[in-house]
């Protein structure tokens, strides 16, 4: 993990062998990373701390999407980061540039962020009085779906880039997510993408999701995004 605050230099905590959990192992270790999920809940309502999932592959946007968050809500939170990355700290630097705490979780070979990992990081941010903690994902559209954090609402982002029929063939993060944001949609023209297209493909696949269309690019629906949270 990492703790940047403003333009400090990052220390790098690595996760522990014991601290992650994979995948590819019995049900039991997720169900215990559901148990944990649940206690992370739990703490989190405690400390009045409100908390967001951000998952999506690699590229879709999610870290300009939170730093756009980030510069629309600091004044009225008071914000902490968590980012999810196998290996680098890129994220939670540029993250840590808006003046708010930053933690990078580097989980190693692993394709997504657990309850373990996510609680270790969180307490450091409860040290900083947060009660908005916006947490990243690792960039991945399969794994972190079956990995709960205990965050009160899970976003999924994809960018048009990914094409036509990137949310089609990953239906099953949708399925658990509250919010769809179909980001890079000033990008749509230059990629053959219809956008209300995707948003239909999202809306089939969990009826009961919120979907947003954005450019974190420009801030366009970043706003509606907010709303959509309930921010």
């Amino acid at each position: 993990m990492v703790l940047a605050l403003e333009k400090q230099a990052p220390t790098v905590i690595k996760a522990d062998e014991d601290e992650v959990l994979d995948i590819e192992l019995e049900e039991d270790f997720i169900k215990a990373n559901e148990r944990m999920a649940e206690l992370n809940r739990r703490t989190f309502d405690r400390y009045g701390v409100r908390v967001i999932d951000f998952m999506g592959s690699i590229g879709s946007g999610k870290t300009s999407i939170i730093e756009r968050l980030v510069e629309s809500l600091k004044d009225k939170y008071k914000i902490g980061v968590i980012a999810g990355d196998t290996s680098t700290s890129i994220d939670a630097e540029r993250v840590g540039r808006h003046g708010v705490p930053s933690i990078q979780v580097n989980t190693g070979r692993e394709c997504h962020l657990d309850a373990p990992l996510v609680r270790k990081a969180a307490k450091k941010l409860l040290r900083h009085g947060v009660n908005l903690i916006l947490i990243e994902n690792v960039g991945n559209l399969i794994c972190p779906a079956e990995f709960p954090l205990g965050a009160h609402e899970r976003v999924v982002v994809v960018s048009v880039t990914e094409g036509e029929y990137m949310i089609k063939k990953k239906q099953d993060i949708f399925r658990v997510a509250d919010v769809g944001v179909i980001n890079k949609k000033d990008m749509a023209p230059y990629m053959g993408v219809d956008v209300q297209e995707l948003v239909r493909d999202a809306l089939n696949a969990n009826p009961n999701i919120k979907v947003v269309v954005t450019s974190a690019r420009t801030g366009d629906g970043i706003g509606e995004l907010i709303s959509a949270l309930g921010l």
